[in-house]
């Protein structure tokens, strides 16, 4: 799986775009739509479906300015649970995803405009 580019409101995945908020399984399922209980707070319970899905790292797109936030447990609650979590803005969360899609299992969260 490859991240080609994103930019506001889109994100280009193995040649294909996305439009709306969106998860990247390990498998490389992608579910569109994807929305927080919180809006712009990222917490465990939003990452519920990728964590089944066994990931060794997840990598969360932040939105275009960085502007959706992790809540200030979750890195360490993902640790506990032997994942390892990176959170940046768009163009940093991709290539951040695409640099630890070529060494394993990684999933991914993007928040696709602010």
């Amino acid at each position: 799986m490859v991240i080609e580019r994103v930019s506001f409101g889109s994100l280009v995945l193995d040649g294909r775009t996305y439009a709306s908020d969106l998860l990247i399984y390990p498998d490389g399922r992608v579910e569109e739509g994807w929305r927080r209980d919180r809006g712009h707070r990222l917490a465990m319970g939003d990452l519920a479906g990728l964590l089944g899905a066994g990931p060794v790292v997840i990598v969360a797109g932040t939105g275009v300015h960085g502007r959706m936030q992790p809540e200030p447990d979750l890195k360490v609650r993902l640790s506990e649970r032997g994942i390892r979590f990176l959170a940046a803005p768009n163009e940093r969360a991709m290539d951040l995803f695409n640099e630890w899609s070529k060494k394993g299992r990684v999933a991914g969260c993007f928040h696709l405009t602010c």
